[in-house]
């Protein structure tokens, strides 16, 4: 299992879970140097796991939304696990 890194404060990384299996926790990239999100566009989502947020071995928790369908519903957030890109949907 991943654990997050952390900074100079001690504060953790965002994690997200991955779009291939929905379990493996991964790191959220940014781009160092305009320190931007890197996101995947257009990408097919699929529902991989349960409503619950994942820890690392540190007791961090992944990032977890709210169901855009019933706006009460939590769902987990998945990014690519190769590159650390959040799945994202602009249209």
């Amino acid at each position: 299992m991943t654990d997050a890194p952390r900074d100079a404060n001690q504060i953790p990384v965002l994690l997200a879970l991955s779009s291939a299996d929905g379990t493996t926790i991964v790191p959220v990239a940014v781009n160092p140097t305009d320190h931007y999100l890197d996101v995947d566009d257009g990408t097919t989502g699929s529902d991989l796991s349960g409503d619950i947020a994942a820890r690392d071995n540190n007791m961090v928790t992944t990032m977890i939304g709210v169901s855009s369908v019933d706006g009460i519903t939590p769902v987990p957030v998945y990014a690519d696990p190769t590159t650390g890109a959040l799945l994202v949907k602009t249209s």
